[in-house]
């Protein structure tokens, strides 16, 4: 973001699900040692991403050799002969890290496609001893990353999540997995990574409590394969009293975006800074959260993304409107059949 004029335009054209933004406020409330209690499924945590602006400087570069994308990736999103195959061909190793106060945190891998990207970090405690306290794992040690909490390599309005992952309880490292989805490629640029201070929540004392004290930054380029496919183009569907049409749908074995234009300008209120009325969360739910994602797979399976997060920027009499999310495991093209959105099918080509 170039300027506060960009960083606040920014924030007014962000919108967040029902459940991303309970998620926020949640985390929000437990970072600043708040009374909230967590509940976060499969320990994610949805990251305020595309809402700070920082300095950041570069990174140390990882000693030693660096882990392939599908050593990073093959655990976290699948590791069939066909999914390592997709993440041969688009993952991309990075290899920078930072170490302060006994920990280094190092970006391992990203892989993506046009508005999507998944990296991995991993978090290790450099004396050797067990990463969590001992007899906790993550499901009783629910942590929180302060800071900026990840990459940041766009402009436009953007989403995300982040969750960790720890599969040796009992070793000296974690691993923090961050989707990011974006409005604008994603596929090159110069990527910026602030973290600090780890902190968990106390469930005894409904209080966030310190971990490890730190502050880490990375900085590392990217450049990866965008493996999309584009469908759509005109089509249209009418719900919740508007009409949409449907300018381009984008599948990836990754994530999946949908980007149409409702007949309608939104019009939000003037709700303090912080707090949603009512009707704004109204407007959201006809523009973005009641449009439904369906992605089927050739084996019948149906994969619901109607709870994607997106963006919505209000225009002359119009609205344009994009959601979507990285998937929770790696789907070859192949293996998809069809996507529907707002009731308009698309098979996806297979050649």
């Amino acid at each position: 973001m170039s300027d506060l004029f960009d960083y606040k335009k920014e924030m007014s054209e962000l919108r967040f699900t029902e459940i991303q933004k309970k998620a926020l406020a949640e985390a929000a409330a437990s970072a600043a040692g708040g009374k909230a209690k967590r509940r976060r499924p499969v320990f994610r945590t949805a990251l305020i991403a595309a809402a700070m602006a920082v300095v950041l400087v570069v990174g140390a570069s990882a000693a030693g050799i660096l882990p392939t994308p599908t050593e990073v990736f093959a655990p976290l999103f699948g590791g069939a002969a066909a999914q390592t195959e997709v993440i041969d061909k688009i993952g991309r190793p990075i290899g920078a890290s930072d170490t302060d106060n006994g920990i280094t945190i190092t970006a391992e891998a990203i892989m993506g496609d046009q508005y999507n990207a998944v990296i991995v970090y991993t978090l290790t405690r450099d004396d050797g001893e067990r990463f969590l306290p001992e007899g906790r794992g993550l499901d009783e040690t629910y942590l929180m990353m302060g800071g900026f909490g990840g990459a940041s390599w766009v402009r436009d309005g953007a989403h995300g999540g982040s969750w960790f992952v720890d599969e040796d309880p009992e070793d000296n490292q974690i691993q923090l997995v961050e989707t990011a989805s974006s409005n604008t490629a994603m596929t090159k640029g110069t990527a910026n990574a602030s973290f600090e201070d780890l902190q968990y929540w106390n469930a005894e004392t409904e209080q966030a409590e310190l971990l490890y004290a730190g502050s880490w930054k990375l900085r590392f380029e990217v450049d990866y394969e965008d493996c999309s496919i584009r469908l759509g183009g005109g089509e249209t569907f009418s719900q919740d009293g508007l009409t949409f049409t449907i300018d381009e749908i984008s599948v990836s074995p990754i994530a999946v975006r949908a980007a149409y234009t409702a007949d309608e300008a939104v019009v939000w209120s003037d709700a303090p800074s912080g707090r949603q009325d009512p009707r704004d969360a109204r407007q959201s739910q006809r523009y973005l959260e009641n449009v439904e994602i369906l992605l089927t797979k050739t084996d019948g399976a149906v994969v619901d993304l109607s709870n994607s997060g997106g963006s919505l920027q209000p225009g002359d009499g119009t609205t344009l409107c994009a959601k979507g999310q990285v998937l929770e495991e790696i789907i070859p093209l192949a293996e998809l059949q069809s996507i529907s959105v707002g009731g308009v099918v698309y098979e996806i080509p297979h050649d």
